[in-house]
Formats: C-alpha cells, sequence, structure tokens
C-alpha cells in the first residue's frame, strides 16, 4: 500500500480541521506471520499510522520498523478497515495485554516528559498522573476551573505536607486569540502558578504544573498517546462539538468532563463507568441564570474556593505585579458567566474519584483498553460512510 504524505494525530469525525485519520486500507496491518496491534506501534496506543512522515520519530519512518512478531494470542486483535468496530474486547481480560498496555503508555509518556523539559522548562516524572488540558484558550473551556483544582492541592500541601496525595503532573497547552484579554491572563495565571507550585519544598515535586508553548499538530504527536486524564470540562451547553476529546480516547486517555458537545457521545461509546463525570447539566445552567445566579454565594460557602480565589486575589502569584489577576477574580465574584463556582464542588469531588481510581493500576487499564476500543464511531471514514449512503447517494 502506499502510505500518505502527511497525517494529523487521530481519527476524528468532523470536517472542520485538517485530516486525522488514516484511510480505510491503513487499518489493515498485517504482516506476513504478525500483526502490528495499537500496543506495538512505539509512540501510539491506537491503531493511528505515522508511518513516512518527516516529523515523526525514527523509530516509526518505515513498516518494517516497527512491525513487530507479537505471540499468537494477540493475533485475535485486528483493526479491520471498518473503523467503528470495537476491537476484540476480550483483550481486556488478557495481563501480558495490559502490561505491555503500561509499557507503552509509559515509553509514551517519558517522551512527552523529554519534550515537556526541552518546551516547556519544567522536568515532570512520567510516573505521576498527566493530566492535560490541550485546546484553545477560552473562558467557556474553563482553563481556570482546572487551575483553581491545583491551587486547592497547594492549599491542601501546604496545610499537611505527609497528606497522602496521589502525584500529578498538570499540563497545559494551546493558544489564545491575540485580542482576547481574559484568555491571555488565563494564560498568565497557569505560568505564574507553576512558578509557586513547582518550587515549594511543601509540595516535594508532588505536583507539577507545565505549559507546552506554540502547540501545534507535531507537538499533539507526542501528548495525545501520553495522557492518562483527558480534561473536557467546558460550561455544559457551550461546546458545539470537540475533536481533542475523541482525539484523547482514541489514544486511551480517560476523560473527566461534563455533559457538553462530544462529551456526550464518548461517555455513551465507552460506557458511563468509564468516564468521569461532574458538574451541572445545559438545562441546570439555564435554570440557575435563570433563577439569578449569585456566584458570591458560592465563595462564602465554601472555605477551600474562598482561599483558592482569596490567594490569587491577595497577589499570591503576582508579587511583582500587584493586582494583575483581579479583573478575573472581580468577573468570577460578580459575574461568573461560565459557572465555575457553581461546578468548583463537583469538579473537585469527581478528581478525587480520578485519584482514587488511578491507584488501582489494573482498574486503570482495563479503563483505558476500553476508551480505545469503543471510539472507533469517531472515525472520519465512517462519517463519510454515512454521508455518501445517506445524504450523497453516492456508491462506496
Amino acid at each position: 500500500m502506499s502510505w500518505p504524505a502527511r497525517r494529523a494525530v487521530s481519527a476524528v469525525s468532523t470536517s472542520f480541521q485538517s485530516p486525522t485519520t488514516p484511510t480505510s486500507d491503513h487499518w489493515k496491518i498485517i504482516a506476513s506471520g504478525s500483526v502490528l496491534i495499537p500496543t506495538i506501534v512505539p509512540a501510539l496506543r491506537t491503531p493511528t499510522v505515522w508511518l513516512n512522515l518527516p516529523d515523526a520519530p525514527i523509530e516509526m519512518n518505515s513498516l518494517g520498523a516497527i512491525e513487530c512478531p507479537i505471540n499468537t494470542a494477540y493475533n485475535r486483535l485486528v483493526w479491520y478497515c471498518e473503523a467503528e468496530q470495537r476491537s476484540r474486547e476480550e483483550l481486556y481480560y488478557d495481563a501480558e495485554f495490559r502490561a505491555q498496555w503500561r509499557r507503552i503508555a509509559r515509553e509514551n509518556k517519558s517522551r512527552l516528559a523529554k519534550l515537556i523539559e526541552l518546551y516547556g522548562n519544567v522536568t515532570v516524572d512520567p510516573n505521576t498522573l498527566f493530566d492535560v488540558q490541550a485546546k484553545r484558550f477560552h473562558e467557556y473551556k474553563r482553563q481556570h476551573l482546572n487551575v483553581l483544582h491545583i491551587i486547592t492541592l497547594f492549599k491542601r500541601l501546604r496545610r499537611d505536607p505527609n497528606l497522602d496525595l496521589v502525584p500529578r503532573t498538570f499540563l497545559f497547552a494551546g493558544k489564545a486569540a491575540p485580542g482576547y484579554r481574559m484568555a491571555k491572563l488565563m494564560i498568565k495565571l497557569i505560568h505564574s502558578v507553576a512558578a509557586v507550585v513547582n518550587e515549594d519544598r511543601a509540595v516535594g515535586g508532588r505536583i507539577k504544573v507545565a505549559f507546552l508553548p506554540d502547540y501545534n499538530v507535531k507537538h499533539s504527536q507526542h501528548v495525545y498517546p501520553a495522557a492518562d486524564l483527558s480534561e473536557q470540562i467546558s460550561t455544559a451547553g457551550k461546546e458545539a462539538s470537540g475533536t481533542g476529546n475523541m482525539k484523547f480516547a482514541m489514544n486511551g486517555a480517560l476523560t473527566i468532563g461534563t455533559l457538553d458537545g462530544a462529551n456526550i457521545e464518548i461517555r455513551s461509546a465507552v460506557g458511563p463507568e468509564n468516564f468521569f463525570l461532574f458538574g451541572l447539566t445545559a438545562d441546570q445552567v439555564r435554570d440557575l441564570k435563570s433563577s439569578g445566579y449569585r456566584p458570591r454565594d458560592y465563595y462564602e460557602s465554601n472555605p477551600e474556593l474562598r482561599e483558592c480565589l482569596d490567594m490569587i486575589s491577595s497577589d499570591v502569584f503576582s508579587r511583582s505585579e500587584p493586582g494583575l489577576f483581579a479583573p478575573m477574580v472581580d468577573e468570577l465574584l460578580g459575574y461568573d458567566p461560565y459557572m465555575l463556582l457553581a461546578d468548583y464542588q463537583s469538579y473537585v469531588d469527581c478528581q478525587e474519584r480520578v485519584s482514587r481510581a488511578f491507584l488501582d493500576t489494573e482498574t486503570w487499564t482495563r479503563m483505558s483498553i476500553l476508551n480505545c476500543a469503543r471510539t472507533g464511531r469517531f472515525s472520519s471514514d465512517r462519517s463519510i460512510r454515512e454521508y455518501c449512503e445517506k445524504v450523497w447517494n453516492v456508491r462506496i
């Protein structure tokens, strides 16, 4: 078969982005005497193929370089041209397969850790939970809700340095529109929080915050397959669809998210038990706003939330620039159009469930495998075929 000159990271079904899937033929990776399975590919846990790419890692530059004979037990896992078909889920029960899955995940995280150190100037531990939010910066996508959780953990560790806390690496990536001041302020807040948290002795490296600058397709090749947790935390009712959430899930990341956009479809596909759901629904958001939403009520009634916002407003993260983040805090307390304060406690509680699940290595691995295996419906092959059959009346 002939391979494309360039392909993007994963397979999604929306049409407003650059090509994001291998063609049907590329799902058939069957070599003589061996089968190439997702976990054999050095930089990916999915059947997505990165071959003959000028910017790909050298070990992926030819089929021969990554072809690997495998035990006949794995011959049961063959990715057919029907990309929406689930992989053979019996491998979910195979301990050797799960161990191989974890090994590849660890290698992917090590690669990303090197990239973070090179471009983000932060040293992170691949053994930690990689908690990733990589997307365009916008208030409705609520990167600042993620930051409030980081500050919450930071406060807890400062209060009790012996706290039993699952070590995490929080990675942010993305860009803001040139004239979007609040989105740029969110990016500045992430950097400022990172500067304090990463150097604090009480924290002791148990949480690290990193920002990957100039996020692009080349970087995303490393980010998607290395994520343990995918942050899809937009205000319910605001996201048209989303494609990054699909790419993370197809690469085996578990999702923490609201019932918004494609999160709804992903949760339906992978199963509610394999998705970390939190927050208000779109109907609840509308009802709360129509009844007179008062964000300051949440601030006054929730001590941890109040401490987080007070730390920001008292310049703990902006000693050299007093009042820098005042516009953000003022908006959250006075208006909060994207309901951060209303969803804060639900989000923090859900993150506790994430931590407990991550401690159970075998359960987390099974959930990761099923996220990958059950998201074939998001392939653009499936989407295009449905358009051919139901809209364009084209034979394929």
